[in-house]
């Protein structure tokens, strides 16, 4: 079936692009959910959780909880779904996914759509025996007149069912997200999700929390990211979610459309981002690199940047899913050829 899949994979590129995603879902769900075993060197442990190998996908996929163990069953160390929002939300309006093919990127202001709370939480409650690792990336309702408050109802809502939370403020799509960035608001998101947490672990058991920033940070309001981090006990950061920036090498009929970048030209300023912030936090605050990754040799580059583990979506879409054994294949060829004896010993180790 994933041999079919990368076969059908130059088609999409002839269709809708959000018809060609709900298409590769729907393919998904007749997958069998299997999984194998991975070589142990590229188990790492991150904030408790020990992932079989560092690879997952990243939120945006499988925005629903329609397909966790499909995406495990690809080989993937660990599936986020999400971003979810507590109440459903149709999103921008159509077309809000453009494919840049000349670049191998894609832009696209989607806004959060998605089925709401309730709907996804059924979705992993009907899963929740299955095992491996499952992670919960929640948002606010683009509405809302407590952004924060919808924070905390993510994390107490899924607080039995998630493997671990990412808190997303920093998606370009909905107006005004990125302004809880900012030193203050971000104290007080923070401060409130991290209560939020303590008290769910009373009946459930304590969940890790991650927090997703954006590359189009200055390195000012980086300092101010971390300082804030440092005081609240998150678990991890993702660095990092799409661009607002267009590069000057950007090509495509659609390079100028309003959104998010993502893909190989997003490569260059997120492992920037990710060198910046591991040389900020080092060993005391687990990174995930996401932005780029299409090739075992960007993988390994995010994680020499100082990622432990690392995410990647845009580049299922122009090299299908066999990516995912052809990473982690490569990985293990570079452990060899440096003679490590696992991905932890890696970590950083081209951050200076």
């Amino acid at each position: 079936m994933i041999r079919l899949l990368d076969l059908a994979r130059p088609f999409t590129g002839l269709i809708d692009p959000e018809e060609a995603h709900r298409l590769a879902l729907n393919a998904l769900k007749l997958l069998p959910a299997s999984r194998g075993r991975d070589d142990l060197r590229l188990r790492v442990t991150v904030a408790g959780l020990e992932f079989p190998n560092p690879l997952g996908i990243a939120a945006g996929f499988d925005k629903n909880a329609d397909v966790p163990d499909a995406v495990l069953g690809l080989g993937f160390g660990f599936a986020e779904v999400g971003t979810i929002t507590p109440r459903p939300q149709p999103g921008n309006p159509r077309p809000r996914i453009f494919r840049l093919p000349a670049s191998e990127g894609v832009i696209n202001r989607l806004g959060f759509n998605n089925d709401g709370f309730d709907r996804a939480y059924a979705r992993l409650k009907a899963r929740r025996t299955k095992g491996g690792i499952v992670g919960v990336n929640v948002g606010a309702n683009k509405d809302s007149a407590d952004r924060v408050a919808d924070y905390v109802k993510g994390i107490t809502a899924f607080a039995d069912l998630a493997s671990y939370f990412v808190i997303n403020i920093s998606s370009p799509n909905t107006p005004g997200l990125r302004d809880l960035q900012a030193s203050d608001a971000l104290h007080d998101l923070l401060a409130r999700a991290m209560e939020a947490r303590e008290q769910a672990a009373v009946k459930h058991g304590r969940r890790p929390v991650f927090l997703k920033i954006s590359p189009d940070l200055s390195l000012a309001e980086l300092d101010d990211v971390v300082a804030a981090v440092r005081k609240h006990p998150v678990d991890a950061l993702v660095v990092s979610n799409t661009t607002l920036s267009r590069p000057a090498l950007l090509r495509g009929d659609h390079a100028e459309e309003s959104g998010g970048l993502s893909g190989k030209p997003l490569f260059p300023l997120s492992t920037l981002m990710l060198k910046e912030t591991y040389r900020r936090v080092g060993k005391d605050i687990p990174l995930i690199g996401v932005g780029g990754v299409d090739s075992a040799e960007a993988a390994w580059a995010k994680i020499a940047a100082g990622a432990s583990l690392v995410q990647l979506y845009t580049g299922l879409v122009y090299k299908g899913f066999g990516l995912v054994g052809k990473i982690k294949s490569g990985l293990r060829r570079r452990l060899d050829e440096r003679g490590y004896q696992s991905i932890g010993e890696a970590v950083g180790s081209e951050a200076a």
